[in-house]
Protein backbone atom coordinates (compact mmCIF):
# COMPACT_ATOMS: atom_id res chain seq x y z
CA UNK A 1 0.00 0.00 0.00
CA UNK A 2 1.58 3.14 -1.04
CA UNK A 3 1.97 5.64 1.47
CA UNK A 4 0.04 8.57 2.29
CA UNK A 5 2.16 12.00 1.70
CA UNK A 6 2.56 14.16 5.00
CA UNK A 7 0.19 16.38 4.53
CA UNK A 8 -2.55 14.45 4.52
CA UNK A 9 -1.39 13.87 8.64
CA UNK A 10 -1.69 18.18 8.84
CA UNK A 11 -4.16 18.67 11.89
CA UNK A 12 -5.94 21.92 10.81
CA UNK A 13 -7.56 22.08 13.45
CA UNK A 14 -4.88 21.72 15.82
CA UNK A 15 -3.09 24.70 13.38
CA UNK A 16 -6.04 26.90 13.84
CA UNK A 17 -6.71 26.84 17.25
CA UNK A 18 -2.69 28.08 17.65
CA UNK A 19 -3.07 30.45 15.49
CA UNK A 20 -4.43 33.97 17.52
CA UNK A 21 -5.56 36.39 15.22
CA UNK A 22 -7.07 39.37 16.66
CA UNK A 23 -10.78 39.85 16.62
CA UNK A 24 -11.43 36.60 14.60
CA UNK A 25 -13.33 34.12 17.12
CA UNK A 26 -12.22 30.59 15.31
CA UNK A 27 -13.56 28.55 17.72
CA UNK A 28 -17.17 30.10 16.54
CA UNK A 29 -16.31 30.16 13.08
CA UNK A 30 -15.19 26.03 13.45
CA UNK A 31 -18.51 25.71 15.34
CA UNK A 32 -20.50 27.67 12.54
CA UNK A 33 -18.34 25.79 9.64
CA UNK A 34 -19.48 21.95 11.57
CA UNK A 35 -23.17 23.27 11.64
CA UNK A 36 -22.87 23.69 7.86
CA UNK A 37 -21.94 20.55 7.11
CA UNK A 38 -24.79 19.18 9.40
CA UNK A 39 -26.97 21.22 7.50
CA UNK A 40 -25.26 19.72 4.44
CA UNK A 41 -25.26 16.18 5.61
CA UNK A 42 -29.00 16.44 6.68
CA UNK A 43 -29.99 18.08 3.25
CA UNK A 44 -28.35 15.09 1.17
CA UNK A 45 -30.49 12.35 3.30
CA UNK A 46 -33.67 14.41 2.50
CA UNK A 47 -32.88 14.40 -0.93
CA UNK A 48 -32.13 10.93 -0.96
CA UNK A 49 -35.21 9.80 1.05
CA UNK A 50 -37.56 11.63 -1.08
CA UNK A 51 -35.79 9.67 -4.07
CA UNK A 52 -36.52 6.69 -2.73
CA UNK A 53 -40.10 7.60 -1.34
CA UNK A 54 -40.27 8.10 -5.50
CA UNK A 55 -38.82 5.22 -6.73
CA UNK A 56 -40.80 3.05 -4.29
CA UNK A 57 -43.70 4.72 -5.09
CA UNK A 58 -42.86 4.43 -8.88
CA UNK A 59 -42.42 0.24 -8.65
CA UNK A 60 -45.50 0.49 -6.71
CA UNK A 61 -47.26 1.86 -9.58
CA UNK A 62 -45.79 -0.45 -12.15
CA UNK A 63 -47.12 -3.23 -10.06
CA UNK A 64 -50.37 -2.42 -10.44
CA UNK A 65 -50.31 -1.61 -13.60
CA UNK A 66 -49.46 -5.17 -14.94
CA UNK A 67 -51.77 -6.63 -12.36
CA UNK A 68 -54.41 -4.17 -14.42
CA UNK A 69 -53.10 -4.71 -17.77
CA UNK A 70 -52.86 -8.78 -17.18
CA UNK A 71 -56.85 -8.17 -15.76
CA UNK A 72 -57.70 -6.32 -19.05
CA UNK A 73 -56.07 -8.53 -21.48
CA UNK A 74 -58.04 -11.95 -19.67
CA UNK A 75 -61.21 -10.13 -20.06
CA UNK A 76 -60.43 -9.14 -23.56
CA UNK A 77 -60.07 -12.38 -24.90
CA UNK A 78 -63.70 -13.39 -23.91
CA UNK A 79 -65.19 -11.05 -25.67
CA UNK A 80 -66.73 -12.40 -29.19
CA UNK A 81 -68.51 -8.94 -30.32
CA UNK A 82 -65.76 -6.64 -32.28
CA UNK A 83 -67.27 -3.33 -31.39
CA UNK A 84 -67.95 -4.31 -27.89
CA UNK A 85 -63.89 -4.98 -28.00
CA UNK A 86 -63.68 -1.63 -29.65
CA UNK A 87 -65.53 0.35 -27.64
CA UNK A 88 -63.78 -1.40 -24.18
CA UNK A 89 -60.27 -0.94 -25.86
CA UNK A 90 -61.37 2.93 -25.98
CA UNK A 91 -62.59 3.20 -22.18
CA UNK A 92 -59.92 1.48 -21.30
CA UNK A 93 -57.25 3.11 -23.71
CA UNK A 94 -58.61 6.56 -21.61
CA UNK A 95 -58.75 5.33 -18.37
CA UNK A 96 -55.26 4.33 -18.59
CA UNK A 97 -54.24 7.72 -20.02
CA UNK A 98 -56.06 9.44 -17.07
CA UNK A 99 -54.13 7.47 -14.48
CA UNK A 100 -50.88 7.86 -16.64
CA UNK A 101 -51.63 11.45 -15.46
CA UNK A 102 -52.64 11.05 -12.46
CA UNK A 103 -49.42 8.92 -11.65
CA UNK A 104 -46.85 11.87 -13.15
CA UNK A 105 -48.98 14.76 -11.08
CA UNK A 106 -48.45 12.35 -8.00
CA UNK A 107 -44.68 11.61 -8.72
CA UNK A 108 -44.37 15.96 -9.58
CA UNK A 109 -45.87 16.44 -6.41
CA UNK A 110 -43.70 14.05 -4.16
CA UNK A 111 -40.55 15.49 -6.00
CA UNK A 112 -41.55 18.64 -4.95
CA UNK A 113 -42.29 17.85 -1.65
CA UNK A 114 -38.96 16.49 -0.85
CA UNK A 115 -37.20 19.50 -2.84
CA UNK A 116 -38.85 21.76 -0.87
CA UNK A 117 -37.69 20.28 2.60
CA UNK A 118 -34.42 20.00 1.32
CA UNK A 119 -34.57 23.76 0.21
CA UNK A 120 -36.24 25.05 3.59
CA UNK A 121 -33.17 23.62 5.51
CA UNK A 122 -30.37 24.61 3.44
CA UNK A 123 -32.32 28.02 3.35
CA UNK A 124 -32.47 28.28 7.25
CA UNK A 125 -28.91 27.28 7.76
CA UNK A 126 -27.82 29.76 5.23
CA UNK A 127 -29.79 32.68 7.22
CA UNK A 128 -28.13 31.35 10.32
CA UNK A 129 -25.03 31.16 8.98
CA UNK A 130 -24.98 35.02 8.43
CA UNK A 131 -26.50 35.92 11.75
CA UNK A 132 -23.61 34.35 12.64
CA UNK A 133 -21.15 36.29 10.37
CA UNK A 134 -22.32 39.38 11.70
CA UNK A 135 -22.68 38.34 14.87
CA UNK A 136 -18.74 37.63 14.64
CA UNK A 137 -18.06 40.89 13.04
CA UNK A 138 -20.24 42.70 15.42
CA UNK A 139 -18.27 41.22 18.49
CA UNK A 140 -15.10 41.75 17.05
CA UNK A 141 -16.03 45.68 16.34
CA UNK A 142 -16.96 46.17 19.87
CA UNK A 143 -13.52 44.57 20.73
CA UNK A 144 -11.89 47.21 18.87
CA UNK A 145 -10.56 50.38 20.77
CA UNK A 146 -12.13 53.53 19.99
CA UNK A 147 -10.37 56.01 16.90
CA UNK A 148 -8.45 58.58 18.56
CA UNK A 149 -9.31 62.28 18.06
CA UNK A 150 -6.82 64.10 16.87
CA UNK A 151 -5.11 66.35 19.49
CA UNK A 152 -4.74 70.04 19.44
CA UNK A 153 -8.69 70.68 19.66
CA UNK A 154 -10.99 71.74 17.00
CA UNK A 155 -11.04 75.13 14.99
CA UNK A 156 -14.09 76.70 14.19
CA UNK A 157 -14.37 79.46 12.02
Amino acid sequence: MAKQPEFFDFDFTKYLADMKVPGVDLDAIMASQKKNVEALTNANRLAFEGMQAVMQRQAELLRQSMEEYAKTAQSMGDMKDPQDAIARQTDMAKMGFERMISNMREMSELLAKSNNEVFELLNKRFTETLDEMKGMMDKAEAGKPAPKKPAGGSSAS
